[in-house]
């Protein structure tokens, strides 16, 4: 290529350009939101539940020449999440992470909400809320810097979790309007923290509450999240429209 070409070639595909002609070296780390609980499609991920339908595999399947590690696994917690950096290619362009639920508490919170009283259920977010402003700042802090030592020319996309549910709702049966706001703030005050975190290290943060809007438990139409369901592993995890409206789309959005 001579080199007048090669610089017309140069400023016509620009640096996005020639991400995208070279390929994308995308790791998928984090818990059940980015693994795919909920979307089915589990293929031989065992009990880390990783779905053909996640968010992270819709990316690689969108994006021609993607290369992707797929480490997300169900139950996973901060300290999982660094063990599963271990794991990222040092040549990764793209890492999108979901974490903090599981640290929170989060299975104990709902069962907490479905199974005790209303005052039960408040108290339980509180613990839950005074944790995430307290300890867990740290604790994704730590988690993000090693994704990005272990890649530190990848871009870091830090994603958060929706709100569950609408209040009120078209629910006739289930939790109160004052659990399901409660809970609701439980998510509210982990995104908060989870942006600040990532913010505080450069990564980039997509909210993916306003995606649900519409779509969340006891909404008219919700299907982008499971309730009470079988398997219990799947309730209150993204559906297969969930994986793809709530968290491809505004991820396909920020970045591309």
């Amino acid at each position: 290529m001579s080199t007048a070409l090669g610089a017309v070639v140069l400023s016509t595909l620009g640096v996005t350009g020639l991400a995208h002609a070279a390929g994308t070296v995308y790791a998928a780390v984090g818990d059940s939101y980015s693994s795919g609980v909920g979307a089915g499609s589990y293929g031989s991920s065992g009990s880390c539940y990783r779905s053909s339908k996640a968010y992270p595999q819709l990316w690689a399947n969108a994006h021609s020449g993607t290369s992707l590690t797929f480490l997300a696994c169900s139950g996973a917690r901060t300290g999982d999440v660094i063990n599963q950096a271990n794991s990222i290619p040092s040549n990764a362009t793209l890492v999108t992470v979901t974490v903090g639920g599981n640290d929170a508490g989060f299975s104990d919170v709902i069962q907490t909400c479905t199974l005790g009283s209303d005052s039960d259920c408040v108290n339980r977010v509180n613990t839950a809320k005074t944790y995430v402003n307290n300890t867990l700042p740290a604790l994704l802090t730590n988690t993000y810097n090693a994704i990005k030592a272990k890649a530190p020319g990848a871009q870091l996309v830090v994603l958060s979790y929706p709100r569950f549910y609408t209040v009120p709702g078209s629910c006739w049966v289930g939790l109160s309007d004052t659990k399901r706001t409660a809970i609701n703030s439980g998510a509210d005050t982990l995104a908060s923290v989870i942006q600040s975190r990532a913010a505080s290290v450069g990564a980039t943060f997509v909210d993916v509450r306003s995606a649900f809007v519409g779509h969340n438990i006891c909404s008219s139409s919700d299907d982008y999240l499971h309730s009470l369901t079988w398997p219990v592993i799947e309730s209150y995890h993204p559906t297969v429209a969930g994986q793809s409206g709530g968290y491809y789309a505004p991820l396909r959005a920020a970045i591309g």
